[in-house]
C-alpha cells in the first residue's frame, strides 16, 4: 500500500518552473530519500506535499485520498521537521509540543499523554519545564521532531533534521528516525548527509532542475552509474600471483598487482569472487582481507547531476 503518491506535480512561479511532472510513490513502513542541490525544486515539492504551496498542476494524494479535496485529513495523517528550527523560545518544551499537538484537535488527558509521550522519545522528558533557550543546537532540533510527531502521522517529512548539530545529537535523532520507522511512521527524509541517506533509507529519488532524474534503492541506483565492481584481496605475498590466469576467470576485465593487494575489475553481474579465492588458493597464495569497493551515493549524485549535494 502507498501512503504518498505524486502524480505530475508541477510548479511555476511566472515563467520559472520549480518543479516540473514530478511523479513518484512511497509505500507504507518506507524511509524514502529525497535528494537534491540548492536550487533543484526539493523544498518546494515537500513544501507541497504538506500544504504550505498551493499546487499549479498534478496531483498529490495521502492514503490515496488528494490532499487538495481532503485538506483536514491531511493535516492529521502528516507531520512535517522543517529545516528551519520552528519553536517557541519563550514556552517551555511541554508548552512548545503541547501547543502543536492541539494545533490537530487533540485535547484534554490524550493531549497530556500525547506530549509527554513525545517528550520523552526524543530524550527530553526530564527537561518538560526547560526553555528550548537552555537548549543546545541538538537538543533544539529534538523538540522540534517531538513537535512534529505528537499527533502519530502516518507520514513524518523530515527535511534536514540533523543540519548544524553535533555527531552524539545526530545519532540520537537517527536513532529516533529508525525507532519511528519500526513503530509504523512512513518517513519521507532529506538531508545533505549522504552517509545518513546511506544508512537509513529503503528507496532514493534524485531531483535535478526541478525534475526526478534517478530513483529506486541504494543497489539500483548505483547500478545506474557503473556496471563494474572492484574486489581488493589483500595477501601475504604476490610472488605467486598470476595475473594471466586470474584474468581467465569469469567476469574479471582487469588485474593490478600493487603491494601486496590484488585488484580486480570485474563484470558487477557475475558472481565471481569465490572462484578469485579459489586460484589464489590454488596458487599457495595466503589471503589476509577481501573488501569489495562500489559507488557511493555521493559518487552517484555528482555523476547524474554533475555537482555536489552541497553545491
Amino acid at each position: 500500500m502507498n501512503i504518498l503518491e505524486i502524480d505530475r506535480l508541477s510548479k511555476t512561479f511566472g515563467d520559472f518552473v520549480a518543479v516540473d511532472q514530478v511523479s513518484l510513490s512511497i509505500g507504507e513502513g518506507e524511509i524514502f530519500g529525497f535528494l537534491g542541490a540548492n536550487g533543484a525544486g526539493k523544498s518546494t515539492t515537500i513544501h507541497m506535499i504538506a500544504s504550505l504551496l498551493r499546487i499549479s498542476k498534478g496531483e498529490i494524494r495521502l492514503l490515496g485520498k488528494d490532499i487538495t479535496k481532503h485538506a483536514n485529513f491531511a493535516k492529521k495523517n502528516i507531520g512535517i521537521v522543517p529545516q528551519e528550527i520552528a519553536i517557541y523560545e519563550d514556552m517551555t518544551a511541554y508548552e512548545n509540543v503541547r501547543f502543536f499537538a492541539g494545533l490537530y484537535g487533540i485535547r484534554g488527558s490524550e493531549l497530556k499523554e500525547r506530549t509527554l509521550e513525545a517528550l520523552e522519545f526524543v530524550g527530553l522528558g526530564d527537561k518538560h519545564a526547560v526553555y528550548p533557550k537552555h537548549f543546545s543546537g541538538g537538543m533544539k532540533r529534538r523538540l522540534n521532531i517531538a513537535c512534529a510527531i505528537a499527533h502519530r502521522p502516518k507520514l513524518l517529512i523530515m527535511d534536514e533534521p540533523t543540519v548544524g548539530i553535533d555527531p552524539q545529537s545526530r545519532n540520537h535523532i537517527l536513532n529516533s528516525v529508525k525507532k519511528l520507522n519500526e513503530m509504523g511512521c512512513t518517513i519521507l527524509y532529506t538531508s545533505h548527509y549522504m552517509e545518513e541517506v546511506e544508512e537509513i533509507c529503503t528507496r532514493i529519488a534524485i531531483i535535478d532542475h526541478g525534475k526526478i532524474i534517478a530513483q529506486g534503492t541504494k543497489k539500483e541506483l548505483k547500478a545506474i552509474v557503473t556496471d563494474q565492481k572492484n574486489i581488493w584481496i589483500e595477501v601475504r605475498s604476490t610472488e605467486n600471483a598470476d595475473p594471466g590466469k586470474l584474468r581467465e576467470i569469469a567476469g574479471v576485465k582487469q588485474v593490478e598487482i600493487e603491494d601486496r593487494v590484488i585488484k580486480f575489475t570485474s563484470d558487477a553481474g557475475v558472481n565471481n569472487l569465490n572462484k578469485m579465492i579459489q586460484q589464489l588458493m590454488a596458487d599457495e597464495i595466503e589471503i589476509r582481507s577481501v573488501e569489495e569497493q562500489e559507488p557511493n551515493l555521493e559518487s552517484v549524485f555528482l555523476t547524474l547531476t554533475g555537482r555536489s549535494l552541497r553545491d
